[in-house]
């Protein structure tokens, strides 16, 4: 494998395709991995199917930073491509299962029981998928009586959701923002910018509108891409949730003179979600992982981190 089809590998495995498309790809792979998704789900033991979620996470953290450190070196990255194929194909194998433990096929309306779809509406929705701020209390009180909380992610997924918003982490964007101008890019539905406008911080919304088929964007989202709105807005403030895995477009967020703070919320995990390459190859932001507002993410099981770049004096 050349130096340029490592890469292009790399960047086809980023953008998250299909397990079909990785099986018909892998088939020998898929025969290693799927035969460790057979293993987990026989064994009697309740917790082995997340224990082997977690084993594959770990090893795509693992292999992914080896390439970063490389500095996308080729030949790394062709040590690295079994490794992240087997580790996807395994994590889409095991969210595939929850969905039809869930829901009773692989794909459709979430069935949740009646107690547990009970809760998880009244306690993360106001009607229909529209997500609402939670209160931490009442979800530290509930969440543990939900017996089917593991199945939560992958059925919203489908629908464009990525997490959900306490009235915390609400709260505590508000005061980061702290009355500048505000955008967010990539804001898929529009809910982050408009629980903050509701809080009564002004939040201006875009997207490319590139998830059609998961997403029906409302008005009040902009249909811009990210650099395009940046150049419109000139914002001081920018948010973005859960960006894709080495995303073209949040590069452009360090390029803008206007911005001061950069909010990125998404997962703990490189290989999850974010560009970043951009993170650490940019020099004038300070940034940390905010462990305040990583943990008023929710639900805890996503493991999310909010990174927090603050312009240089």
């Amino acid at each position: 494998m050349n130096q340029s089809e490592a890469k292009t590998t790399l960047r086809w495995l980023n953008s998250n395709p299909p397990l079909q498309e990785l099986m018909d790809r892998y088939p020998v792979e898929w025969e290693e991995a799927g035969g460790k998704l057979v293993a987990a789900l026989e064994n009697s033991r309740a917790l082995t199917s997340e224990e082997a979620a977690t084993k594959a996470r770990s090893d795509l953290e693992i292999w992914t930073r080896r390439i970063e450190k490389s500095g996308q070196n080729p030949q790394v990255i062709e040590s690295a491509l079994p490794h992240l194929i087997k580790s996807r194909m395994l994590l889409q194998g095991l969210e595939k299962c929850y969905l039809a433990a869930a829901s009773g096929k692989a794909s459709g309306k979430i069935r949740f029981n009646l107690i547990n779809g009970l809760i998880i509406q009244r306690l993360l929705f106001r009607k229909g998928l529209e997500r609402k701020p939670v209160s931490l209390g009442w979800f530290k009180f509930w969440w543990p009586l939900i017996s089917q909380k593991r199945f939560l992610m992958p059925l919203v997924q489908s629908q464009g959701i990525y997490c959900f918003y306490s009235r915390a982490l609400i709260k505590a964007l508000a005061g980061l923002i702290n009355r500048r101008s505000c955008l967010e890019i990539a804001a898929g539905d529009g809910t982050l910018a408009s629980l903050l406008t509701e809080a009564g911080v002004p939040v201006t919304a875009t997207d490319d509108y590139s998830w059609t088929h998961a997403i029906q964007y409302p008005g009040q989202v902009e249909k811009l891409g990210a650099k395009e709105a940046l150049e419109k807005y000139q914002p001081r403030v920018v948010l973005c949730s859960w960006p894709p895995p080495g995303n073209p477009f949040e590069k452009e967020v360090f390029l803008t003179a206007s911005v001061e703070l950069y909010v990125v919320i998404g997962s703990r995990y490189r290989f999850a979600g974010g560009n970043w390459e951009a993170y650490t190859g940019q020099q004038r932001f300070e940034w940390q992982a905010d462990p305040r507002l990583s943990g008023s993410v929710l639900p805890p099981e996503l493991e999310s981190s909010v990174l927090v770049f603050r312009k240089k004096k």
